[in-house]
Formats: C-alpha cells, structure tokens, sequence
C-alpha cells in the first residue's frame, strides 16, 4: 500500500489487515528498522530520497487533528474584505471552511474542494481559475489555470505542498500542480505556507516557494521524539521565515518560534505585475527613505564645499 499510494494512515492499515493500529504501530516500527519504510505521525511513508504524493483519501486522514489547528491560527490572518488565494490540499480545505465566515472576502482558488467549502458563504466571493482538473487532488492545472492568474494581485496567498525544508522551501511531486502553485505565488504579496510536522524535513520532485519567498508558516508542534522536524523549524526561522506553532487540542496555545540569530538576508517579496525585481527585493522597497535622501544631501554638500576649498587654497 505505501509503494500505490506512497503515504497510508496506521488507521487505513490496521483496517486492511484487520488487526489493531497498536498492532499496525509496532509492525511500522520493525519495518522502518529494516529500511522498506519511513513512520510519520499517524502513518507511513516510503523510506528516504524524494517523498511521492498521496491521494486525497490518504491525506485527508493523516494529522487531522493538527490541520484543524493549523487552519483554525491561519484563519486570524484573514481579515474583512481581503483578497486572498488559496491553493490545493486538505489543508486548506480546512481553512476554506473558516474563511466562509469572513465578510467581504474574495478567495481564488484552483482548488474545487476549496470552492466547495465556500460554495455557500453568501458573503464570500469565490474566484476560479480555469484549466484541467487533476482527479487524484481536485485541483484545476496546466496553462488554463496559469493563464487565468495572469495579472491578478492579491494581500496573500495560502498554499500547502508534500514537504518542506529550509534548504528547498516548499515542494510537491506533481509538475503540473507545482506550475500553479508558482503561478499562485506570483500574484501574491506574500506567502503563508500550511504544513503539519509530518511535512517537516521532507523534500521532493518540484519546488514551489523558495524559502526567501516564504512569509509565515503555520505548524504544529512536532512531537517530542521528532528532533529532524524541530531542527527544521529552527533552520527555517533562522532564515527568516515567520514560524507560527498551532496548539492541538482543546485550549491548545499558539507560540512563535524564533531566530537564533538574524538572518543573513532580507526577506524577499512577489513583485507587483510589471515591476522588475532587483536584487534584495522588488524595486519599489529599495527607494530612500525621507532621512536616507537628507543624510546623502547633507554628506554631498560637505563634499562640494571640501572641493570649493581645495580650489581656493590652489
């Protein structure tokens, strides 16, 4: 089942092989100690290299709990009468469901799971972009959909993947959904990533988002044991991103986790259509500030009246 669908829940499993999932567990565990499989949170995946996209049915069974969390704090980034995109995946879906409570909000998506959720939120204007759908995540992909976020500009856009390190940013194992994922970045002044631990430390095929142009990630807090998704929450913080840790469970307290030390470059931001991006961020950031302009003045001055007095002397 892991090699089909490269991710399956203990519960799936335990349901396949009509046995408990303490059974499951500890089956996993000798099979990752014999390296035909690598334990997640609440499920297996295949072991080491490039991690393979699961189907829906899969997905949306592993860390439920913390996807509730996660899109419950990434919802109170969203206020009345923003535009917004939200990309594929469960969850944003769960995200989706929050935002129908948002006045004035308009959502683009190439999500139909996404629209779904908002399908009857009378005061939420649903946006879909055009192309061909992807069956085994309802997404809508290919030139249709990149051609259809041309020109668009929104606040933010929300956008989960398959894995994420510091190293790479955010990925996923499908081309075709990693184009308009592109794409959705590009019409976006920033980015707020969804990914539950499990993603943590998990590269694959295709990059999305570089980590420079990553804003906020929204996350869960990795279990205790799980030190290789905790020191890449650290990583990516230390590079700048805005790491944001939901509580699960009841009362569950959000905290931020920061940087050991500044990062060694300035965040990046998506040019608005049409403008060129320089080096250190989109040109309309680079322009002096009011004391820049009157600091270089005043240091011009200076210099002309050392050059009048050498001529003079002359």
């Amino acid at each position: 089942m892991v090699r089909a669908n490269g991710a399956v829940s203990l519960r799936e499993l335990a349901r396949v092989v009509q046995t408990s999932e303490v059974t499951v567990r500890r089956d996993v565990r000798a099979l990752e100690a014999e390296g035909l499989l690598d334990r997640r949170h609440g499920g297996a995946v295949l072991p080491g290299g490039l991690a393979r996209e699961s189907g829906f049915p899969q997905k949306s069974h592993l860390a439920s709990a913390e996807k509730t969390a996660i899109a419950d704090l990434a919802a109170t980034l969203v206020g009345e009468g923003e535009a917004v995109v939200v990309g594929a995946g469960t969850t944003t879906q769960e995200l989706a469901r929050r935002l129908a409570r948002v006045p004035g909000l308009t959502v683009v998506t190439n999500s139909l799971l996404v629209a779904q959720a908002l399908a009857h939120a009378n005061r939420v204007e649903v946006v879909m972009t055009g192309g061909t759908l992807r069956g085994s995540n309802y997404a809508l992909v290919g030139s249709g959909a990149e051609q259809s976020l041309q020109g668009l500009r929104v606040s933010r856009a929300f956008l989960s993947g398959t894995g994420l390190t510091a190293e790479r940013g955010l990925s996923t194992s499908n081309m075709l959904s990693a184009s308009v994922d592109r794409a959705l970045v590009r019409a976006a002044g920033e980015v707020v990533v969804l990914a539950d631990h499990t993603k943590l430390a998990t590269d694959t095929m295709f990059q999305t988002v570089p980590t420079d142009l990553i804003s906020r990630l929204v996350t869960d807090e990795p279990p205790a044991h799980d030190e290789r998704a905790a020191m890449e929450l650290q990583a990516l913080a230390d590079q700048g991103v805005q790491v944001s840790v939901a509580g699960t469970g009841a009362g569950g307290v959000a905290s931020e986790v920061t940087a050991a030390e500044p990062p060694a470059e300035p965040r990046r931001e998506a040019p608005l259509p049409g403008q060129r991006r320089t080096h250190g961020g989109p040109a309309h950031l680079r322009s002096a500030t009011p004391s820049q302009a009157s600091r270089a003045e005043s240091a011009d001055r200076e210099r002309e009246r050392a050059r009048v007095g050498d001529l003079r002397r002359r």
